[in-house]
């Protein structure tokens, strides 16, 4: 192995939020809530930080379809300064450990920004997110220079889970996840304007349908010995714990936490 991070990746409970889903900090309000799905929380992960400010997307949209929605958000974020300045204490008061979020395209920035939160104490790890399409090559450089004091999570497409998962791990990440898959539909709001009738719009996908292909995933992840964080259509507590059976470390869920979690 090439390297290895010098904090152990250990959830206490087994469940946590995706990126995204629940902003930058934990609302303590929300989460202190008597019989809350929070009360299995092992981490609270943060949406994804840039290194500088990034916009929201000029037109997003929100556009459902059987068995789930496709959003298109533009991933904003006040970028990591603005971040840290804002959150960073809240961060240590949590009584979750934190996962950050980075948006990781670009290697050196990527390095600056888990340099940044490895002095911070509640801080457990980082999750590293990418653009889709991006080169191999590129998520194992970032590997090499992000190694240090923090876990590295990397959150891989489908795709990527199963055949760059394995080399990620050999060479010194702690784990994967599961990033939510890609997509794309005809803008059907109601209403569009004439510019937008018709248009395809690309974005990530979220709903119970994806629960399927993220158990198989977990489960051939498991035969390969591939710590993996399950995540995808998980919209119950009885999918966790599946999740959880078929070799998941710990297991994320996303936009059911939009309007509570079955018992």
């Amino acid at each position: 192995m090439a390297g290895m991070s010098k904090r152990d990746l250990l959830f206490r409970k087994p469940l946590m939020n995706a990126a995204g889903t629940l902003g930058f900090t934990p609302d303590f309000r929300v989460l202190r809530e008597p019989g809350s799905p929070f009360d299995d929380f092992g981490a609270f992960i943060t949406n994804p930080v840039s290194l500088r400010p990034r916009t929201a997307a000029s037109q997003p949209a929100m556009i459902e379809y059987p068995g789930g929605f496709l959003l298109h958000s533009g991933l904003p974020n006040p970028g990591l300064n603005a971040t840290l300045k804002k959150y960073a204490q809240r961060w240590n008061d949590s009584p979750w450990p934190i996962i950050v979020h980075l948006m990781a395209d670009r290697p050196e920035e990527t390095q600056q920004m888990v340099q940044r939160l490895e002095s911070m104490d509640n801080v457990m790890a980082v999750e590293l997110g990418f653009a889709p399409y991006l080169a191999d090559d590129i998520l194992s450089i970032t590997l090499e220079m992000c190694i240090g004091e923090l876990p590295l999570i990397f959150c891989l497409s489908t795709e990527q889970v199963l055949s760059l998962g394995p080399r990620l791990i050999e060479a010194g990440a702690e784990a994967v996840s599961i990033a939510a898959p890609r997509g794309a539909l005809p803008n059907l709001t109601p209403n569009p304007s004439p510019e937008r009738r018709g248009e395809i719009i690309e974005g990530r996908l979220f709903g119970p349908s994806l629960f399927p292909q993220a158990l198989g995933i977990v489960q051939s992840a498991r035969k390969l010995g591939l710590p993996i964080i399950g995540a995808g259509g998980v919209y119950s507590k009885e999918n966790a714990d599946t999740m959880l059976s078929a070799g998941a470390l710990a297991v994320q869920m996303d936009s059911v936490l939009w309007r509570g979690i079955k018992a």
